[in-house]
């Protein structure tokens, strides 16, 4: 079984939480029993999460060696400039090492749900989005990559993880997909 979820703002992603005041998890969202997350976002972060209880699937799901492609609609503060696309698009240079070339654009603002905070607008400073396609998952490396060329990350979307979109699911909201790998 493979899972497809809007994991919202605010929500870990895993099953429990031990720290005092207990956070958001998965668990109050009416998943199936047995299954687990297929790799990870932060609780920051929005968008699809996949969940499975196919150990072999989720192996092949979130091991770098497959390099599945993972793609990521970024706010971010400042307006882009070629010279900072460019420096995505070739890696940047990170303080665990540098990362592999991104696919990276500019994207006009996308349609998507309001989020609860909502991001802090600023007058005096624009914001723009990113579309960004990963072939890696290190930790936070998305917001680490954008701040590395001076447009640190409002607000983060992942939409899509190789073959498998968010397609119009609405936060908290989970369907059964095809493991088609």
């Amino acid at each position: 079984m493979l899972i497809a979820f809007n994991k919202p703002y605010g929500v870990l992603c895993q099953f429990t939480d031990r720290s005092t005041p207990p956070r958001a998890t998965l668990a109050g969202f009416g998943l199936p029993a047995a299954v687990y997350p297929a790799g990870r976002l932060d609780h920051d972060s929005e968008g699809l999460l996949l969940l499975t209880d196919d150990g072999a699937l989720a192996h092949r799901i979130t091991d770098p060696r497959h390099k599945l492609a993972k793609t990521y609609w970024a706010q971010v503060e400042g307006a882009p400039g070629p010279e900072q696309l460019t420096a995505l698009r070739n890696g940047v240079e990170l303080r665990d090492g540098p990362t592999r070339p991104v696919v990276a654009e500019a994207i006009g603002a996308p349609s998507l749900w309001p989020r609860d905070p909502p991001v802090r607008f600023r007058k005096r400073v624009p914001d723009a989005w990113l579309e960004l396609v990963l072939r890696e998952g290190r930790n936070r490396q998305v917001r680490r990559m954008t701040a590395a060329v001076g447009l640190p990350t409002l607000r983060l979307v992942r939409v899509a993880i190789g073959p498998w979109q968010l397609r119009g699911l609405a936060p908290g909201q989970w369907t059964e997909v095809a493991p088609s790998l």
